[in-house]
């Protein structure tokens, strides 16, 4: 723990506690929400049916489940199944933009992972948030792709209990790739009613999936299976395959019992990339077309894990492990015949892996000077046995190999939290959190193997002041960091050119955040937040998967607000509105500019959701991805994108519902995504730098019927 972190630390809430003074009639705290409560209280899913509009997002709470105590913030919160599959959505990652403020988009083949953005980040596959599914993380490190690729093709939303989430690195729990934020994602343990559903949709969409429980002996047992196929609006269809499935068993509760589950995945697609601005200009292809029809993919995910858990009076006490095996083939061709004029550039990246880790944690219960009081200490670890490499490929056929190396990679993480309710308006939370991070990396280049080992320490801090008038005020404040590609961190030359010298990269990166924030909830059935937010990085050091060497980059800051509404107007009417504005810049001076490319400035969402049982039930979901620099001295901007998705539906009393889904209403002809770089055309003479952009799919309608038993 550095002097300058806790130097800063104690200026932060100095300054803003001068500002706060405690009224003389502070009311009596309210109780926590735990995340366990609602996993066992959450509604069926709601593939096509109605979802209660009261049901849904719990703001402020955080922990793992048995703490009554956690110290909140302004951006954290729960979100319910039920809530989450009431959004009309055109892939399963886009049902995380129920998550305030939080972007998910596509630039490729539908069986690659989401492009995310949040607080001022493009955190491309993952880099800088968080996913787990069930206790597992989803974020590869040392991937072929990008550090943090974060596969969420494989969510079946409908199994979805509940989601966490946190914004920021201010949680002890949360590690690696965790500072903008973090999401995990519980699965149900049982079903109220089993259910089958078949979708029929544009562009070739067919989608049906079974899933059922049953008793079995003292305990449950759940199995869902789920089959897909898509084309899209593209010249050469995304022919996407897949074939997805889950079995659990468990018995007792989220706190009192166990759970083993095994999940299998696997797709198969083609991939429309990015395209340049010129070429459907000048009429080479048209808007849904492509340079590389070759461009596509494959990918496999298969797991075991368990969790147990026991509590008692004095607290509670949870274990998990798991073991994952995964392989993704991407063949890719974003710059053409820039590098190739005869060959092209399309490149193939491997990644095969086995990886395996665990947590045990626990949350004991005391007081301190008779003041109620909370402990929570934790251990997590995790190992990948990788082989990754990089092969230049024409029309998917091997031409050469740029790198094929094997990496063992292993971090080891302890933290701590205690957690005081010193009077009826103030609580907080001071802990930290070490990790270590050990890699061993064998290249076929032989100046490019070594082994690296890092370290770091983040404190954790927090107070809530309230509530008073049924309002409650957060200060929060903490380290975080992400970790870069192995190769990147023991790399000496370029694997391409050997002759040339490349910089290494830090193991470790470190963050710092700061934030202030206030939730209110005096009308009834309204919760809004407020958050004003800080993020530094010290350096945004990547190793780029697309060309196997290392680009570093400079200090950045970022700085924002967040303001997050949900109002239930009633037990079948539900209203949602979310604005985040941020200011990303480098923090050193450089004349190439300070804006961060790719930052998002602002990102809004609206919804609304009414129904409730039997009868009619729909959704109207609006989302705004606002312009953004394309390079550093914002002389090149991304337009923005504007998005409207509606569904209605209608749900009859023995079961059976019926679903619309318009994805797209107003047909708008924006972007998905839109980068900035060099690229060479058939007949070019020479590199061309232009806005490479993936279109919105336009308007296109999904027939969901499905049935509850």
């Amino acid at each position: 723990m550095s002097p300058s972190r806790l130097s800063l630390a104690s200026t932060f809430f100095t300054c803003v506690a001068t500002f706060v003074a405690p009224p003389a009639d502070a009311q009596e705290a309210a109780g926590e929400i735990r995340l366990d409560e609602i996993e066992v209280a959450a509604p069926t899913p709601v593939p096509s049916g109605a979802a209660s509009a009261s049901a849904g997002y719990v703001g402020g709470v955080t922990g793992i489940g048995g703490a009554l105590m956690t110290v909140n913030s302004a951006s954290a919160g729960i979100i319910s199944g039920a809530q989450l599959n009431s959004r009309p959505v055109t892939r399963p990652g886009e049902v995380l933009e129920e998550v305030p403020g939080l972007i998910v988009t596509q630039h490729s083949g539908e069986g690659k992972a989401n492009q995310f953005f949040l607080r001022g980040f493009n955190l491309d596959h993952g880099t800088d948030i968080a996913i787990h599914v069930d206790g597992m993380p989803v974020n590869m490190r040392t991937h072929a792709h990008g550090q943090g690729y974060a596969d969420l093709n494989f969510l079946i939303p409908e199994l979805v209990g509940a989601v966490e989430f946190h914004k920021g690195p201010y949680f002890v729990r949360d590690g690696d790739f965790a500072s903008a934020g973090s999401v995990r994602i519980d699965y149900l343990d049982k079903l109220d009613r089993n259910i089958a559903l078949t979708t029929l949709g544009s562009f070739g969409f067919k989608r049906g999936l079974s899933a059922a429980s049953v008793p079995l002996g003292t305990g449950n047992l759940l199995v869902a299976g789920e089959a897909q196929t898509y084309d899209g609006p593209w010249v050469v269809p995304d022919a996407l395959r897949k074939l997805n499935g889950v079995a659990r068993y468990s018995q007792g509760t989220a706190t009192d019992g166990f759970a083993v589950t095994g999940m299998a995945y696997w797709s198969k697609w083609n991939a429309t990339n990015q395209i340049p601005e010129r070429a459907v200009a000048e009429g080479i292809i048209g808007r849904y077309g492509t340079l590389d029809p070759t461009d596509g993919g494959d990918t496999g995910r298969f797991s075991l894990s368990g969790r147990w858990s026991q509590s008692g009076a004095g607290g509670i006490t949870r274990a998990s492990a798991y073991v994952i095996r995964y392989q993704m083939n991407l063949w890719n061709n974003f710059t053409y015949f820039l590098n190739d004029p005869v060959n092209g550039d399309q490149f193939r990246q491997r990644d095969a892996r086995v990886l395996g880790g665990g947590e045990i944690s626990r949350v004991f219960q005391g007081d301190l000077f008779g003041l109620p009081m909370e402990n929570e200490i934790g251990v997590q670890t995790r190992t990948d046995d990788i082989r990754v490499g990089l092969f230049n490929t024409t029309a998917r056929q091997y031409r050469s190999t740029v790198l094929d190396d094997r990496v063992l990679e292993a971090s080891a993480a302890f933290y701590y939290e205690n957690r005081v309710r010193w009077t009826d308006w103030l609580r907080t939370s001071v802990g930290f959190r070490a990790d270590g991070y050990y890699a061993d990396v064998r290249s076929d280049t032989a100046a490019n193997s070594g082994r690296a080992r890092d370290g770091i320490v983040n404190p954790k801090l927090g107070v809530v002041f309230g509530p008073w008038a049924d309002t409650e005020i957060y200060l929060n404040y903490g380290g975080g960091f992400h970790s870069n590609d192995a190769r990147g961190v023991t790399a000496t030359v370029d694997p391409a050119s050997p002759l040339f010298n490349i910089s290494r990269s830090p193991f470790l990166v470190p963050s710092t955040g700061y934030e202030v924030g206030i939730r209110n909830r005096s009308i009834a059935g309204l919760e809004t937040s407020l958050a004003l937010f800080r993020l530094d990085f010290a350096s945004e050091n990547l190793f780029q998967g697309d060309t196997g060497t290392t680009e570093p980059s400079r200090p950045t800051r970022r700085f924002g607000i967040e303001w997050s509404n949900h109002y239930a107007l009633t037990p079948w009417l539900r209203l949602e509105g979310d604005l985040t504005i941020t200011n990303a810049r480098f923090s050193d001076r450089d004349p190439v500019g300070q804006r961060v490319p790719e930052a998002p400035t602002t990102i809004a969402s609206a919804g609304v959701t009414f129904g409730k049982g039997q009868g009619w039930f729909g959704s109207l979901r609006f989302r705004y991805f606002g312009p953004r620099p394309l390079i550093e001295d914002n002389s090149v901007r991304s337009k923005p994108t504007a998005l409207l998705n509606g569904r209605i539906g209608y749900a009859f009393d023995n079961g059976v519902s019926l679903a619309l889904d318009v994805l797209n209403l107003t047909n708008a002809r924006a972007d998905q995504i839109t980068y900035y770089y060099e690229s060479r055309l058939p007949g070019e003479a020479a590199a061309v730098a232009d806005r490479h952009f993936h279109p919105v799919e336009p308007t296109a309608v999904r027939l969901t019927l499905a049935g509850r038993f």
